[in-house]
């Protein structure tokens, strides 16, 4: 592959806290290379800034393997960037060229407030995970991995579902700022699995309760979030935790 580097123009937005009002502040760097990360270019942008005397970037990255879902930039209209399938830190700046100008944002919704810059919190998703992504299981040794047979097509939409990192760029996408692409993730994880069938009618309750108390919009199925998922978590999902949903509220005991 052709290595190259380029001169790029930034226009980041910039904003002191959630209280702020903030704005896009345009930088210029120089001799990216076509091979460095997006975070290796703003390393880059950020360590020019601090020999300049400037406050640096603030911006969310831990893994840089796109694991753990903290890379969150909405790029040029587009969370993580235009390359499918792929986390912000996955992307490449060969994904752009000599000259162009990038537009960097944070996400944009309700419940997810500016903490500094491109930084926001995501701790609402941590609260849904609370209200009920959890299963009951026995104390001491860990059960055999095969002591329960499970359906292969089961097994493989749970893992489908469990790859969901919970980065909130569905909630970025959608026009709604619904978080349903990621709660239905979560839920369909454990209702497909034998393991989740305790809290199965609690979970699904619980964790849209959560959601909505959280500020979250509804969804209007418009499949944004799927296009933009970077482990591409299929919209089924949100169809099978509806249904999850109307059989909970029916039969449950707390209804």
């Amino acid at each position: 592959m052709e290595h190259y580097t380029m001169n790029l123009t930034l226009k980041v937005w910039k904003q002191k806290n959630a209280n702020t009002a903030g704005s896009f502040e345009t930088y210029q760097v120089k001799d990216i290379s076509s091979e460095m990360s997006f975070l290796e270019m703003f390393d880059v942008l950020n360590e020019q800034l601090i020999r300049e005397g400037k406050e640096p970037i603030a911006f969310d990255h831990d893994c840089r393997e796109g694991i753990c879902g903290m890379c969150s930039m909405y790029i040029n209209g587009r969370p993580h960037g235009p390359w499918h399938g792929t986390t912000t830190c996955q992307l490449h700046m060969r994904a752009f060229k000599d000259g162009d100008t990038i537009v960097v944002e944070p996400w944009r919704a309700n419940a997810f407030p500016v903490v500094k810059d491109l930084v926001v919190d995501r701790t609402s998703f941590d609260r849904i995970i609370q209200a009920g992504g959890y299963i009951s299981a026995n104390t001491g040794s860990a059960v055999d991995g095969n002591a329960i047979p499970i359906d292969k097509n089961k097994a493989d939409k749970a893992f489908a579902a469990a790859a969901c990192i919970g980065c909130g760029a569905c909630v970025a996408a959608c026009k709604n700022s619904s978080a349903m692409l990621f709660v239905s993730a979560k839920v369909s994880h454990l209702a497909l699995l034998p393991q989740g069938e305790v809290e199965r009618k609690s979970r699904v309750l619980n964790m849209v309760s959560q959601m909505d108390k959280e500020g979250f919009g509804s969804c209007t199925f418009t499949q944004a979030c799927e296009a933009v998922c970077p482990k591409e978590i299929s919209v089924s999902n949100i169809s099978r935790l509806n249904g999850e949903y109307i059989i909970a509220g029916l039969t449950s005991e707390n209804s």
